[in-house]
């Protein structure tokens, strides 16, 4: 399976699991502090680790974290793990990130997810957000026996390639779809235009070739509507209508409906099913299917950038850290 080739038994990135809370369904690294990236992200030894970890009872997993790592959180965890969780579910793409923490002498960051909002994400593309990360090689470092979380996540690389099939030619070599699914949840990010490089993707993709053929080599060989010649490194693909038609069915439900957003005038409350039917004839399909990504990608990814500043330890001043010692004195009295 696909998955296999994600797994990981990094010892360093478990000594870092091992200052967190044990109840995680899946844990992952990525960035450029796992794999190598050129160009200004290329210094590997010293680039912050980025880190997931998905949970089942997020209150629960928050509550226990408060007390091994208190100064981990912004001025949020005065609120406690109630609200930490309602501002994580509720807010941006689903996932409440601590940045800048140093941890076994590395800088790294780390995302808390809801499983439940993790899948759903993975299977629907609400955000394409943590999908998203999850559609370019990462380092599990964890993960449970849960068969729903790793049923979805095969899908959503299924769902990547399909996507990307839409966004091709007739014939294109690897390198080719692996930028074209590296880049689905760029299409629309305002932080690739105000902020990130804008050769980003090129740089993730590049020096990791191997990598991304060995997550989706059995996915692209299995796929019957694909003929691919791996001495070559080269893919062709049916792009009828018949054949864009079956892609456009198999696609996340939200990326789907925004299609239709995309192709319905107002008031005419067409059946998705009729739209992408028309999108299957249209000679701009691959442009259609991308502006239905950025519908999606768009929103999320400015949502979760405002909600960053709340819970971002920037804002944590030093009247904040009067705070901590404050109640941490508190919470020692009271024992």
């Amino acid at each position: 399976m696909a998955l296999q080739a994600l797994q990981s038994s990094g010892v360093a990135f478990r000594k870092i699991l091992s200052h967190f809370p044990e109840e995680l369904s899946l844990a992952f690294a990525y960035g450029s502090g796992v794999y190598r990236q050129v160009g200004p992200s290329s210094d590997q030894k010293n680039a912050m680790l980025d880190f997931v970890f998905t949970v089942d009872d997020p209150v629960a997993w928050h509550s226990k974290n408060l007390k091994k790592n208190w100064n981990h959180y912004s001025f949020l965890k005065v609120l406690g793990p109630k609200i930490i969780t309602t501002v994580q579910n509720n807010y941006g793409a689903g996932v409440y990130y601590n940045p800048l923490i140093m941890c076994d002498g590395r800088l790294i960051k780390y995302g808390v997810i809801s499983t439940s909002i993790l899948i759903e994400d993975l299977l629907n593309w609400n955000n394409l957000y943590i999908a998203g990360r999850l559609q370019k090689p990462v380092k599990i470092i964890a993960m449970n026996e849960n068969v729903a979380l790793r049923s979805a996540l095969d899908k959503n690389l299924k769902s990547a390639v399909t996507t990307a099939f839409l966004m091709l030619p007739e014939s294109f070599s690897e390198e080719d779809l692996f930028i074209e699914i590296a880049g689905l949840s760029y299409s629309g990010d305002f932080r690739m235009v105000v902020g990130e490089d804008k050769t980003k993707v090129l740089n993730i993709v590049k020096p990791n070739i191997a990598h991304f053929r060995e997550l989706y080599g059995s996915i692209l060989q299995e796929n019957p509507q694909v003929v691919y010649k791996i001495q070559q490194g080269r893919l062709e693909i049916d792009k009828s209508p018949e054949g864009q038609f079956t892609q456009l069915m198999t696609l996340p439900k939200t990326l789907q409906q925004q299609i239709n957003h995309v192709m319905d005038p107002p008031g005419k409350n067409r059946d998705v099913e009729e739209t992408l039917l028309q999108v299957a004839h249209d000679p701009d399909c691959g442009e259609v299917v991308r502006r239905g990504l950025s519908a999606i990608v768009r929103p999320s990814s400015m949502k979760q950038s405002t909600k960053g500043i709340f819970t971002a330890e920037l804002l944590k001043s030093k009247a904040d850290d009067r705070l901590d010692r404050l109640v941490t004195r508190k919470i020692h009295l009271s024992r």
